[in-house]
């Protein structure tokens, strides 16, 4: 089972303005490394619109996160660590031990009001730790916090020639997957009723892939998804300001799956052995 593939991106210049700013940045001490003047773009032009120069980015990967999440899930449920089950937040209480009018851990309580209730009983769990995206938002016991959500369309394509070694951002990205099709996306939309794909971010993508390529292709998928992003663009990671065995880790935002190792080192920390959580993420800075 393969999860980390070393693909490095190459991205269109447009003009000489884009060429001088790339190159100033990538003149940069805490850049040089990682940017590239003069990528080879391998079969890019072969089969994609002309552009007025390429630049890259070294040390690029692309991660297969649903074949990780799948292979996670199956190792969790075979050892009896994951349940997957519709959660009723009215029995949150009483899995930590708690009077379901203690703090602010009962739907419409503000936070705060009603602590120091008695224990109604031994608590089945010392934690827990909401963990819910977007949908964070409809969570009452979180629900004072600045949640957002930034829905993105993807289309999945099949051309007829032969696979892109690289990956190619060109006003949308083109990423290889491993099964010879592309990931291509995504949009960005702040304003959504639901995370279902949307029939017109399905025609923008579709009209940027016209602009795009110049090899035969089909589109063979559409998907959507909700980024949970923050207010102030940082991560929402802590305890409840009534309840310290209630936990969010949340507003991974548009970089997810890099920030993610990180904020769970953090709140690790912050749990086992007692280390404060940086202030710019935790939720305290929301306190109500």
């Amino acid at each position: 089972m393969k999860i980390w593939y070393d693909l490095p991106l190459v991205r269109s210049l447009f003009n000489r303005g884009d060429r001088n700013d790339w190159e100033v940045r990538s003149a940069d001490p805490g850049y040089a490394e990682y940017l590239d003047d003069h990528p080879d773009p391998g079969r890019i032009p072969e089969q994609t619109v002309p552009v007025f120069a390429y630049a890259g980015v070294r040390h690029t990967a692309r991660v297969d996160l649903a074949t990780l999440v799948a292979a996670h899930r199956s190792a969790s449920s075979g050892a009896g660590r994951f349940r997957a089950q519709a959660f009723d937040y009215a029995t949150l209480p009483a899995l930590l031990g708690k009077q379901p009018a203690d703090g602010a851990l009962n739907a419409g309580a503000r936070p705060g009001e009603g602590a120091g209730a008695a224990p109604a009983s031994a608590a089945p769990y010392d934690r827990i730790i909401c963990c819910e995206g977007w949908r964070a938002r409809f969570n009452p016991y979180f629900a004072y916090l600045p949640h957002g959500g930034m829905k993105g369309d993807v289309l999945l394509v099949r051309t007829t020639a032969p696979p892109l070694e690289r990956m190619f951002k060109h006003r949308i990205f083109l990423v290889p997957q491993s099964d010879g099709t592309y990931w291509v996306g995504a949009t960005s939309d702040n304003r959504f009723a639901d995370d279902a794909p949307s029939p017109a971010n399905y025609q923008f993508l579709s009209d940027r892939l016209e602009e795009l390529l110049t090899v035969p292709y089909t589109i063979i998928g559409h998907r959507a998804a909700v980024r949970p992003t923050v207010r102030d663009r940082r991560l929402l990671l802590g305890s409840h300001p009534s309840w310290p065995e209630l936990l969010i880790f949340n507003g991974l935002g548009t970089k997810g799956a890099s920030l993610a190792p990180l904020a769970s080192r953090w709140l690790a920390d912050y749990l086992l052995a007692g280390a404060p959580l940086p202030a710019e993420v935790d939720i305290q800075r929301f306190a109500p």
